[in-house]
């Protein structure tokens, strides 16, 4: 994968915050124990201090590579010239990927532009972005909700989203993300929605639109947010 030029920030920047804090507090109540001589409780705040950093580690590495290296690997199956929608863009580190590979091609990237997901998300910072990776001939960010996609059915050749529609808040609201994508999405076309939570009901939502081409899997360590309990998942689907 070739060396970034764009400044892409932090995935939930208060969590991995909270990793390497808690980790400082466990070490630094194991150094108190041992001071103490409560040999117990000083191997137990150790190894709980090890476990945490080493989540803290996990989640920084994907954070900052992990993630791109499994989408570079994903998008290489794009032709050049498709029509590509990322949802919930943020500051672009998936729709520049993308970009990269859409010589004759277009990518779209709609989002609300929330800081809460993201550290430093604005409509700014993408096109900044855009323009550091050399895309901004074939990129355009679009402020928008995925819940009411402000496109036209079957606008699009493939669908991508990377860790976004998790954060709408409401189940109803995630079916209704899904089924926009779908609307928008042409018949035949890729959708890839990468996510660690609720990928199943994403899933179920794609079937019972009539989705027969649809499976999910694990994307392995690379993607992990601490750990394998928070493992990414991705579900694939061809529209028919």
């Amino acid at each position: 994968m070739r060396k970034r030029h764009g400044s892409y920030g932090f995935d939930a920047p208060w969590a991995l915050t909270g990793l390497f804090f808690g980790a400082v507090i466990l070490l630094a109540l194991a150094a108190f124990s041992y001071g103490l001589d409560i040999l117990a409780a000083g191997v137990a705040f150790t190894l709980g201090g090890l476990y945490t950093l080493a989540s803290a580690a996990s989640y920084l590495y994907t954070t900052r590579r992990g993630k791109f290296v499994v989408w570079a690997a994903e998008l290489r199956r794009l032709e050049g010239d498709e029509r590509l929608l990322d949802l919930g863009c943020g500051r672009g580190a998936t729709l520049m990927l993308a970009a990269g590979r859409l010589a004759g091609g277009r990518a779209t990237g709609v989002d609300l532009w929330s800081t809460k997901d993201q550290s430093g998300n604005k409509e700014a910072a993408t096109r900044a972005n855009a323009v550091a990776e050399g895309v901004s001939d074939r990129v355009e960010p679009v402020t928008g909700d995925m819940r009411e996609l402000p496109f036209g059915d079957g606008a699009f050749d493939v669908i991508v989203s990377s860790l976004a529609v998790h954060n709408i808040p409401d189940a109803e609201g995630r079916a209704r993300a899904v089924g926009e994508a779908h609307r928008v999405l042409r018949p035949g076309g890729l959708l890839l929605v990468a996510d660690f939570q609720h990928a199943p009901a994403y899933e179920a939502t794609l079937r019972e639109l009539g989705v027969t081409d649809v499976r999910r899997r694990d994307l392995g360590w690379r993607f992990w947010y601490g750990g394998p309990w928070f493992r990414t998942d991705m579900v694939e689907a061809r529209k028919p």
